[in-house]
């Protein structure tokens, strides 16, 4: 089966590690702002939910970015991470990032509108610099749409 096109539940769940330099601020970002759940933790990572993806929180310094990517007529920090969710959760994840006074790099928008692969978009940083994008499509069958 083709992993592209088999059917989200019977995908493999992504792992990402990176540093952060403060764990009690990340918990109040990953957890508290992006309503991710906490998994097992010591006293130099923390693991979160990240929208049913891990990610590993390690004390460290965080990577260098510089903004070299296009994005339309903006140019957004690469490199960069994210995830891609339906529109009605992307809606309340915008919302929930709007009411908490997130400082967008590129805020919540649409891009190729009418086109294949119609999407939302929005950049932002974490409190360490960590840049995310976060993706959202009507169906999950567009994400690939050429």
């Amino acid at each position: 089966m083709n992993p592209t096109t088999a059917p989200l539940h019977t995908r493999s769940l992504f792992h990402f590690a990176f540093n952060v330099t403060d764990l009690d601020a990340a918990r109040r970002f990953y957890g508290g702002v992006l309503g991710c759940a906490e998994g097992r933790s010591t006293e130099t990572w923390v693991d979160f939910d990240f929208f049913s993806h891990q990610i590993s929180l390690h004390l460290g310094e965080p990577f260098r970015t510089q903004r070299t990517g296009r994005v339309g007529e903006h140019l957004v920090p690469m490199p960069h991470f994210g995830l891609v969710l339906l529109l009605p959760e992307w809606q309340a994840l915008a919302d929930r990032l709007q009411a908490a006074g997130v400082d967008f790099v590129l805020a919540p928008q649409r891009r190729f509108e009418g086109q294949p692969g119609e999407q939302w978009t929005m950049f932002f940083c974490d409190p360490f610099g960590n840049p995310i994008e976060v993706k959202g499509f009507a169906s999950i069958e567009q994400v690939y749409a050429s």
